[in-house]
């Protein structure tokens, strides 16, 4: 007897179809696993064995041969458990093999009979359902997250028992529903109007927001930076569909996803502490699981006290958010992670923060506040778009009872510069101007004659690097977009060069 059932391998992001081909022939009973399988999947001859002994179902009294090909590609973890039993329920002949040809299998097998929940379900489903697959099997726990993908029937099955029920005596198990994401709901945090005085900070984080650049806030301590930061979430622009597909994707395997909303529909804010690893940064592990920047995948990674994370993990950044991409490599192989994210640091500009304070006095000596500086480097500094200072509020700013603008008018202009760039980059691979590549920087950045003027000064009275000058027209491009204006004025310009004084200010030589 040989039958065939489908299942998925995950190797980082990216999934790979594979086949749980089962031989049972009347030899003495034997049950061997095959196919460049790891540790996990050959113990899974055990799991079996004992799940079916406790749900009542006889093993095959046979020998049994399960090869998982293709057998050259090297099959981790327990995500084809569920597969091979149901290989074994095809041999004793409680599944007909033109009930799963069209349906692939995922899960663990617990020595109880339970299925259980496995990682990166949701790029699993995606890659079955353009396989031509019609139907999945899939743990109850991972069954929402699945049902994110349309044109396949998705069965969340609770345990070993339920799946023979639901193919040999007919006691269906009910299909997920298709899930309905909600793109509209309000991120959670602070709401701009509840912070006083910083209107110089906002409207750089509106700029930021709208474009999607990397920023920079410094100021003193207690002139609300951190407030800022927790507050931007509450002006980004809706994530598209495709954006929250490659977001949930990361977080599928990272085995983070939330049952009751399997779509991240609002986009990740990430703010690792400062003693984190260059690997809970960058990724990593045997088996290299995503790390903070990827979990940030299309939404914001919050660095707050900059100087104060090791100078390795800050280095590891700045591949990243140039290549959009994080690189793992071990000896196993080599995976690939998106980090499509929007930086966001704050810092103080000295150890005791007072550095440059109109009314305190800063205690730290000029060569104490040289080496806080000197921790951030010139060409980590060079890739955040903006640099903006968060003065220390004034008392007249904190007594006021005035509201200021609300998060929500201030998000509205946001979305529509935002609705702008899709329709200009529609049919690319770039999804905000902070992406734009520099083949298309004159196409896109057409500036009037005193926009051109305005710049050619800038860049000669600044000795601006050609990055800093493509992320001048990049950040221009998108203040320009926040007034629906076609073309780069003077103005734009001129703001977006203001956002690029302060490392003269700070870390000038």
């Amino acid at each position: 007897m040989f039958y065939k059932v489908k299942s998925m391998g995950l190797t980082g992001l990216n999934a790979f179809p594979v086949t749980a081909e089962i031989e049972g022939s009347s030899e003495l009973p034997d049950f061997q696993i095959i196919g460049l399988a790891d540790a996990a999947v050959r113990e899974c001859r055990e799991r079996l064995k004992s799940a079916f002994r406790t749900t009542g179902l006889n093993f095959p009294e046979q020998r049994v041969v399960v090869n998982l090909a293709p057998a050259d590609v090297r099959k981790t973890g327990t995500v084809h458990d569920l597969a091979i039993a149901a290989a074994l329920c095809m041999v004793q002949g409680w599944i007909k093999k033109s009930a799963v040809e069209n349906a692939a299998f995922i899960g663990e097998v617990s020595l109880g009979g339970e299925i259980r929940a496995v990682r990166g379900v949701l790029p699993m489903t995606i890659l079955a359902q353009k396989l031509g697959c019609s139907e999945i099997f899939v743990p109850a726990d991972n069954a929402a997250e699945a049902s994110v993908v349309s044109g396949i029937k998705v069965y969340g099955v609770p345990d070993l028992r339920t799946l023979v029920a639901h193919f040999y005596f007919k006691k269906k198990i009910t299909p997920q529903p298709e899930y309905q994401p909600d793109f509209e709901q309000a991120a959670d945090g602070c709401d701009f109007c509840d912070i006083k005085g910083q209107e110089l900070a906002k409207r750089a984080l509106e700029v930021a927001a709208a474009g999607g650049h990397n920023a920079l806030l410094i100021g003193p301590p207690g002139s609300g930076k951190s407030m800022l930061a927790k507050a931007l979430p509450s002006i980004l622009p809706r994530m598209t569909f495709d954006e929250a597909i490659s977001a949930t994707n990361v977080y599928s395997v990272a085995g983070e996803i939330d049952p009751e909303h399997p779509l991240i529909t609002s986009r990740p804010f990430r703010a690792p502490h400062h003693t984190v690893s260059t690997a809970g940064l960058s990724g990593g592990g045997t088996i290299p699981r995503p790390g903070e920047i990827s979990l940030a995948h299309n939404g914001v990674l919050f660095l707050d006290e900059l100087p104060e994370f090791s100078r390795n993990a800050l280095e590891i950044l700045r591949q990243p958010l140039e290549d959009g991409k994080v690189t793992i490599s071990r000896a196993a192989g080599t995976v690939t992670y998106p980090s499509s994210v929007m930086l966001l640091a704050a810092m103080n500009p000295c150890p005791c923060g007072y550095y440059g304070h109109p009314t305190r006095k800063c205690t730290c000596g000029a060569k104490k506040v040289e080496n806080y500086l000197s921790r951030i480097s010139g060409p980590l500094l060079d890739r955040l778009d903006i640099h903006c200072e968060a003065a220390a509020v004034e008392f007249s700013d904190l007594a006021s009872k005035e509201k200021a603008e609300p998060s929500s008018a201030i998000r509205e202009r946001v979305q529509a510069a935002r609705d702008i760039q899709n329709r200009r980059f529609a049919g690319t691979d770039i999804t905000c101007n902070a992406k734009i590549t520099p083949d298309m920087m004159s196409e896109v950045c057409v500036m009037t004659n005193d926009a051109k003027d305005a710049l050619k000064t800038v860049f000669e009275a600044f000795g601006l690097s050609a990055r800093a000058y493509d992320k001048i027209l990049k950040v221009a491009r998108t203040a320009a977009d926040l007034e629906n204006s076609e073309l780069i004025e003077d103005r734009h310009i001129i703001e977006a060069a203001g956002y690029r004084t302060l490392d003269r200010k700070y870390w000038a030589t």
